[in-house]
């Protein structure tokens, strides 16, 4: 029975996702340390973040907003790590599991947006949707 957003997969990916990328930037150029890498730490963050935040609003709506803000992050993030990888920051052996995981995370966030639009209420503790 799941317990809260902790629980939940696309939380449980994106938050790894945010630990991935920040494994990454760590070896960007440190003139880019509020540049590329402070926007890509941001988005990559923002993405659990919001899931965490929705799920603990309480209403469908507010969850559903919230997932939604979660959504935009990882274009933001797609399109700031190929910036990056194109300028030859990071290591190019991890830019193509970067890029798997934010597509990941992007159809998981899809799948919990739709679960929560076929829902009558939001899910709350012990009613998770199976994302």
């Amino acid at each position: 029975m799941a317990q809260g957003f902790r629980d939940l997969k696309v939380w449980q990916a994106s938050k790894q996702l945010a630990l991935l990328v920040y494994r990454l930037t760590s070896s960007f150029p440190r003139c880019e340390l509020h540049g590329i890498t402070r926007q890509m730490r941001a988005a990559a963050v923002s993405i659990p973040a919001n899931i965490a935040e929705g799920q603990g609003r309480g209403t469908r709506k507010d969850y559903c907003h919230f997932v939604g803000m979660a959504l935009g992050s990882p274009n933001e993030l797609v399109t700031l790590a190929e910036i990056a990888r194109d300028l030859g920051y990071g290591e190019p052996t991890r830019w193509q599991r970067v890029f798997e995981e934010m597509d990941e995370v992007r159809r998981m966030l899809h799948g919990l947006r739709n679960s929560l639009s076929r829902r009558g209420q939001a899910p709350r503790s012990g009613a998770q949707p199976e994302t």
